[in-house]
């Protein structure tokens, strides 16, 4: 499948448009793209152009998936996260008057969103009069198109509340523009979902790779009636509806959990079993729209210890995001029997700088020398005595010693594939759907329906996989360990670092007394209105009426 750059020019409700950003590919076969500029406007009614349309608006994903603003959106300011040392968004963490309607990340999302969105509307729109292609083919890429856009109207309605409900192709400048409510949102989501999923393909992998899918779709919908259930919208019936819609996730298309934790994020396995859906990149620099960041964000200053220098093996450090010491202590504090902690975060470097160095952080040993290859820094996740330590012909990072520029660091989006130390544009796939995230969510709308047995059995299913070798009983809870904090912990376990941890605090209402309880940085700041982000300033400028017609958040 050919994904294609296209520009075109498009205006909704006064807000520019692009039509098409650049598209990303795998690996060969999967999703090829060219780049193409300045095609008409009758372009996207042929049958090419309407292909190309739709594998443009895939492109659109990427404003969120592997991204600063995506990340910064979903980490900062959780319980599980607080901010490194450096970088220049340390606002969204610490919830200052800094996190205000200019926030670029807010404004880019926002366009960008709606760019796709209109996007999907020309496709849908113009599908009614295509001739030259079947409709069988129509029907998929249009749903296609309802899938995009819903997975955005999603994304947006959980960060903004109440938006600007666009579900036809805006082809002018226009500045009328009005809030629909948050159950209007969710109504047309649900609608666009449940539209798309008899026309999608019903199979783990779509013959296209990188295509959605009738089980991503399963999957996407399922999480947005989980989270409805929570929103002003909610309806008694919505935690049911989840839990069919994820059980076939589940039980009709050949899923299964690696046997091996530690595989699920492996780089070059990007393609695996437990893969629903996924954002794809590529490393050539055309058609990479920025690439995959995440590698840069979760990492620790090792480059400028003793013995060692930034590698591609190791990455670039930007020293972003610092597990909080709940997320170490408590999440992570079990380590006998599960595996997740050795196998998320990194505990040892070897050097690749040999010599003779003074220590720096660990002043149990004066100096330290290496030759290549050797352990260089170890980080036991515990702490120990000087004397202990000094034991060690390497320095040994332990909890007492932890600062924002050392701390351990997440191994599950490390790129080594880079063309070289510096490179920031990533290019591995981001994984954005994986059926450990769905059998975790169906727990969830299982216990809110008190069926604690089968949420208890689905939640064992995932600890059962997390086990050391020969600890998999050890893993199993029963059901009445089975707890609501339970759940939340579990869900951090499983998927720190993969963009959920905001949006599952949010959908438990459960924000900011977390932020408060363990993230010291945004403590102090946090505040009941902070469960919505503020609108960008230019959208409320723009409109007929200005902040009259297009309100700001409360507090903003």
């Amino acid at each position: 499948m050919k994904k294609l750059a296209i520009n075109i020019k498009y205006w909704a409700k006064s807000t520019a448009l692009i039509l098409g950003l650049s598209a990303a590919v795998s690996c060969d076969g999967f999703l090829e793209e060219d780049v193409v500029a300045r095609i008409g406007n009758d372009y996207l009614n042929t049958p090419k152009g309407m292909n190309d349309g739709i594998n443009a608006a895939y492109s659109s994903m990427r404003l969120w998936y592997g991204t600063e603003r995506g990340n910064n959106f979903t980490s900062f300011g959780t319980d599980i996260f607080t901010n490194g040392a450096d970088g220049s968004w340390k606002f969204m963490n610490t919830y200052t008057n800094q996190f205000d309607s200019q926030n670029g990340h807010v404004r880019e999302l926002w366009d960008g969103f709606y760019a796709g969105i209109n996007t999907c509307n020309a496709v849908i729109d113009r599908s009614v009069n295509l001739t030259g292609i079947s409709q069988d083919l129509i029907a998929q890429r249009v749903s296609e198109a309802k899938f995009i856009r819903a997975h955005h109207y999603f994304i947006m309605v959980q960060l903004f509340g109440a938006l600007d409900l666009q579900l036809s192709e805006t082809t002018a400048p226009t500045k009328e523009v009005t809030r629909s409510s948050v159950a209007t949102i969710y109504a047309a989501i649900i609608k666009d979902l449940q539209e798309a999923i008899p026309n999608l393909e019903a199979k783990a992998k779509s013959s296209d790779y990188g295509r959605a899918t009738r089980p991503a779709a399963e999957h996407l919908l399922g999480r947005v009636y989980l989270t409805k259930a929570t929103s002003e919208a909610g309806e008694a019936s919505d935690y049911s509806k989840a839990e069919t819609l994820l059980q076939s996730v589940i039980s009709n298309y050949g899923f299964k959990l690696l046997d091996d934790f530690a595989n699920v994020h492996a780089f070059g396995n990007e393609i695996n079993d437990e893969v629903i859906w996924s954002t794809q990149y590529t490393y050539d620099p055309l058609t990479n729209g920025g690439g995959n960041n995440s590698h840069v964000f979760f990492l620790m200053e090792y480059d400028v210890q003793p013995g060692m220098q930034r590698d591609t093996e190791n990455g670039r450090p930007f020293k972003r995001f610092k597990s909080t010491d709940y997320t170490l202590n408590t999440i992570f504090g079990e380590r006998v029997n599960d595996s997740r902690y050795k196998k998320t975060y990194r505990d040892n470097f070897l050097s690749n700088k040999p010599g003779t160095y003074n220590t720096t952080f660990d002043k149990s040993k004066a100096s330290v020398t290496f030759a290549a290859g050797d352990t260089t820094i170890w980080l036991p996740g515990y702490n120990m005595s000087s004397a202990e330590r000094a034991k060690y012909p390497y320095q040994v990072l332990t909890p007492e010693l932890y600062t924002e520029r050392l701390f351990p660091a997440l191994k599950k989006q490390m790129d080594p594939g880079r063309a070289d130390r510096t490179q920031f544009e990533g290019g591995r796939d981001y994984i954005a759907m994986r059926l450990a995230d769905t059998y975790l969510l169906l727990a969830e709308a299982q216990f809110r329906q008190g069926k604690i047995d089968l949420a208890t059995k689905n939640i064992n299913t995932v600890r059962r996989r997390a086990a050391f070798p020969g600890k998999q009983a050890a893993m199993e809870i029963s059901e009445s360990q089975l707890t609501f904090d339970f759940i939340t912990e579990e869900r951090a376990r499983e998927l720190i670092g993969e963009q959920t941890r905001w949006l599952d605090l949010k959908r438990w209402g459960i924000l900011v007394e977390r932020v408060k309880a363990y993230n010291p940085q945004g403590a102090p700041n946090i505040q009941a209105f902070h469960v919505l982000r503020p609108i960008p300033q230019n959208q409320i400028d723009r409109a007929e009426g200005n902040a009259s017609a297009f309100p700001q958040n409360p507090g903003y």
